[in-house]
């Protein structure tokens, strides 16, 4: 039986953080992770103190316990004296600032009224100074799902961290290239109900974060949290997520973890956990609290005028929800192709020059077909070009081929292999209806499906599924 999450009082929420191009955050070094070898090398300590609260954060006192030696390195082509801390922060990027603020009013955000820099205490040697800059831009946004309203409570600005590199007995080795990144993070309320519906919240802001430019693309450049809790359980915030596939599968082991646990009577702890390849999780440190946050004195807080937000707000891109909804609507196309077909450039000029095909066909044969060139035929898609496309498209437009040729045709354009049409021209009714009775008479008895299997394994590429199964249902009892 599967997981009612509702009984179990499962709450669920989202952060997403996600980086930005241009410049870093308070320095003019460029965002890019640089893999040259490195020219700068230095190390330290560091210790934990207690925030504004007059309290020492319980996942600041769990590093300093360790107490390892940090080794930094990094190439001073995208690292200066600030990632080292040997100079004071300047102003605020600008521009990083104005892609908040688009990607805030896309998620239906308040701005608000000062922007404050504050110190985010982080002593596991992540950032050389002992804290993270973050500050809040955006409150009470949120976006509408299959299962109801997401609340944002939260938008931050804040810097990305180093990467770690390395980690052994007594030291831990960090790469300041990423350092200072500009870095969004995205907040959800705890309005998840089910991991499937977890998984479809972060494919919805990640979609959001992509209609604004300025927003890195590609691998690491995204990261998920998810934070979980269930009835006498203990919240957990899971990190380590890149592929949205394995979202739910993480959440359901998570739960299933926290389920044992509970009927074995163990007492379980806030903590920090990480997300491992095989979808289970592993200890990191305690969750982090309030204690942990104290302002900024060498950034002065940015007041935003209401002017410049409302034109701000005027010059909004379409988001790709946005764009995936009209693509569903326009094109009748399930919404998972939509998604895939919303950076196909070419999608919509094959439509308006193909107006004899489908746009389900052609939507297929760019996103679906390809895939299954490569897994089912273990040929390699990426070869084809848009030409390779076009080409086959204009065939079947023109009535010379039947769609069922079109991935065998593809492998033939993969292949570079002559292409002869004769050997794809579609059969004619009167033929195909001859055949049908042929091998109804030859072979009694057979049930629909069987005898499409016959007629189709014959015309391979010649004829139409479609057509096919209309003839047999007129002939077959």
């Amino acid at each position: 039986m599967g997981i009612n999450y509702n009984e179990l009082g499962f709450k669920c929420g989202l952060e997403c953080h996600q980086q930005l191009e241009g410049k870093k955050l308070f320095c003019n070094c460029p965002t890019l992770n640089s893999d040259k070898e490195s020219d700068i090398k230095f190390e330290r300590k560091l210790k934990a103190v207690a925030g504004e609260t007059g309290d020492m954060d319980i996942a600041a006192e769990f590093e300093i316990l360790k107490n390892k030696k940090i080794l930094y390195e990094g190439n001073s082509e995208d690292v200066c004296l600030l990632e080292t801390d040997d100079e004071p922060p300047r102003e605020l990027n600008r521009k990083a600032l104005e892609t908040t603020l688009k990607i805030a009013l896309l998620l239906n955000a308040k701005i608000v009224d000062e922007i404050q820099v504050m110190r985010k205490t982080v002593v596991d040697g992540s950032n050389v100074s002992g804290f993270q800059r973050t500050a809040l831009v955006a409150i009470d946004g949120y976006i509408d799902t299959s299962q109801g309203r997401v609340r944002i409570p939260t938008i931050c600005l804040e810097e990305e961290a180093a990467q770690k590199i390395e980690e052994g007995k007594g030291f831990v080795r960090y790469r300041l290239d990423r350092l200072g990144i500009p870095l969004i993070e995205i907040a959800s309320s705890p309005d998840i109900k089910t991991p499937e519906h977890a998984k479809e919240v972060a494919a919805h802001i990640g979609m959001v974060l992509r209609s604004v430019e300025g927003v890195k693309r590609g691998l690491g450049t995204i990261r998920q949290d998810v934070n979980i809790s269930i009835e006498k359980g203990a919240r957990t915030e899971i990190k380590g997520f890149q592929d949205l596939r394995s979202i739910p599968k993480v959440i359901e082991y998570e739960v299933k973890r926290q389920l044992d646990a509970i009927k074995q009577g163990k007492k379980l702890e806030k903590e920090v956990r990480k997300a491992e390849p095989d979808f289970a999780t592993s200890f990191l440190r305690p969750l982090p609290g309030a204690a942990r946050l104290y302002p900024e004195t060498d950034v002065l807080p940015v007041k935003e005028d209401k002017n410049y937000i409302e034109k701000i707000k005027k010059q909004l891109p379409k988001s790709l929800v946005e764009k995936t909804e009209e693509f569903e609507k326009k094109y009748n196309l399930p919404k998972e192709l939509a998604k895939e077909l919303i950076d196909y450039e070419n999608f919509k000029e094959f439509v308006k020059k193909f107006s004899k095909i489908e746009p389900l066909i052609i939507a297929n044969t760019l996103i679906s077909i390809p895939k299954e060139i490569k897994t089912r035929f273990n040929v390699d898609s990426s070869k084809l070009k848009s030409e390779d496309f076009e080409e086959v498209f204009s065939y079947l437009n023109q009535g010379k081929i039947a769609k069922e040729a079109i991935i065998d045709l593809l492998i033939k354009k993969i292949r570079n292999e002559k292409i002869n049409l004769k050997e794809f021209e579609s059969v004619s009714g009167k033929e195909l209806e001859k055949e049908i009775k042929k091998i109804i008479e030859e072979k009694p008895n057979l049930s629909v499906s069987a005898y499409m299997g016959l007629v189709m394994g014959k015309y391979r590429g010649k004829v139409e599924g479609k057509k096919v199964m209309e003839m047999l249902q007129r002939f077959v009892k």
